[in-house]
């Protein structure tokens, strides 16, 4: 790493105030937000008959949107815990991006669940009366644990950071900032013993969200795998869902990476070699989900049996073609021809590459819930020609694009607050390459 002077660090990495485009960017999404919010509202009072889900689509765009959150929240698990267990120094830059997207993701997961309830009121009988061999019970135990393992370890990194921004009151420009920060850290006092136990309650953590994030995704998967469905009874379900979970975790840090980088002139942090880095993994993990893929389809079109085949049909050739091969080729066979090559794996065309995953593992989603439910085991006979296809009402896309836009308003609105990378973690890692 390159010299930097203590002072230095501290004056780059501490929050920064928005400037105009911050302020459009914010205005934006707290549009989506309020445009979603007035959506919900309108269902809340006519009912789920205003989305486009009947007896057979019961599952829609909620429920893609779900899955979608759930699979980018693993990326907490990846970034923070794989990589920080085995010591790859590199990430220190990542961790808290990493973690905070996390946070969002699994935030707003929770809320689509309770959106897409036709009787949300009713919510609290989940837990008066849940059995225990429901897997949605089994899903609610696993997010609320993943959850809250997260937030701590988004906040016992972020410790030494709150005594540094308390010495720097001058540069948040609000007091009640100050105030927070006080609440949240004054306890801090940087000694050798809350040290020593602060970085054991991280290794603990690190440890613990592996499986719970495994379990998350595992269980998430389940609620689809125990129901008899076309394309959906497998057991490839749950290695399938945890390896799409990693590749749009990891694409959604390449997009944020990239995003911070350029917005607060993070070069001398977040350097090329980051973009390599997480370039090679973007790589790795869309092979590996590419070969899921591959397993998910080829098993049950090697057999044809009548009610996959026309599932299959769909997918691959029929209405939902487009949006299939769209969804392959943007999720993994592009990104990895951009980032098998070292050129593809500088920022912008690793930023292209990041948007391109995203993008593609939503539409993924989208594909795994609504096929499956337009081709039941039992053909339909004697139904309106309506419930025979499925297209999101406008509420359901307002209410959608609301909860992305309240995600990314979660980070923008942490970024503004709390420096997006460690401060004394990235001090103490000079400090020893310097030393060493």
């Amino acid at each position: 790493m390159e010299s930097l002077a203590k002072q230095q660090i501290i004056e780059d990495l501490l929050p920064q105030k928005f400037g105009k485009a911050g302020k459009i960017w914010v205005g934006i999404l707290l549009a989506f937000c309020a445009l979603g919010f007035v959506a919900y509202c309108l269902q809340l009072k006519n009912g789920l008959v205003v989305t486009a889900m009947r007896d057979y689509v019961s599952w829609g765009i909620y429920i893609s949107n779900f899955v979608f959150f759930v699979a980018i929240s693993l990326v907490g698990s990846l970034i923070t815990a794989v990589l920080r267990l085995t010591q790859a120094k590199w990430s220190t830059p990542l961790t808290r991006i990493a973690e905070i997207i996390a946070v969002s993701a699994i935030t707003f997961a929770s809320i689509i669940i309770v959106v897409d309830m036709g009787r949300p009121d009713r919510f609290y009988n989940l837990f008066l009366h849940g059995r225990l061999q429901s897997p949605i019970v089994w899903d609610v135990i696993v997010i609320t644990t993943y959850f809250f393992v997260s937030i701590l370890l988004l906040y016992f990194p972020l410790l030494p950071d709150m005594a540094i921004m308390m010495k720097h009151k001058d540069v948040t420009g609000m007091p009640w900032l100050n105030k927070m920060y006080t609440f949240l850290g004054s306890f801090w006092k940087n000694t050798a013993g809350q040290i020593h136990i602060s970085e054991k309650a991280i290794n603990i953590l690190s440890i613990t969200i592996i499986p719970v994030a495994f379990a998350i995704h595992t269980v998430t998967s389940w609620l689809f795998a125990t129901t008899y469905r076309p394309g959906w009874d497998s057991t490839n379900f749950g290695a399938y869902f945890i390896s799409g979970a990693f590749l749009v975790g990891a694409g959604a840090v390449v997009v944020a990476m990239y995003v911070f980088r350029r917005s607060y002139k993070l070069e001398n942090y977040i350097k090329d070699e980051h973009f390599d880095k997480m370039g090679k993994v973007l790589v790795l993990l869309a092979l590996l989900y590419l070969y899921f893929n591959v397993n998910e389809f080829l098993v049950p079109a090697f057999k044809m049996k009548k009610s996959e085949e026309e599932h299959l049909m769909g997918l691959f050739t029929g209405e939902f073609a487009i949006v299939f091969w769209f969804a392959i080729s943007t999720a993994m066979l592009i990104p990895i021809l951009i980032l098998i090559t070292k050129k593809g794996r500088k920022p912008f065309p690793a930023f292209i590459a990041g948007i391109l995953v995203v993008i593609g593992s939503w539409f993924k989603r989208y594909l795994i819930v609504t096929p499956t439910l337009l081709h039941p085991f039992l053909p339909m006979t004697d139904v309106p020609e309506v419930y025979k296809h499925y297209f999101p009402t406008w509420q359901e896309w307002s209410i959608a694009l609301g909860s992305l836009a309240g995600a990314l308003l979660i980070i923008t609105i942490f970024a503004r607050i709390f420096p997006i990378i460690p401060i004394q973690e990235t001090i103490t890692e000079i400090e020893e390459h310097e030393q060493a």
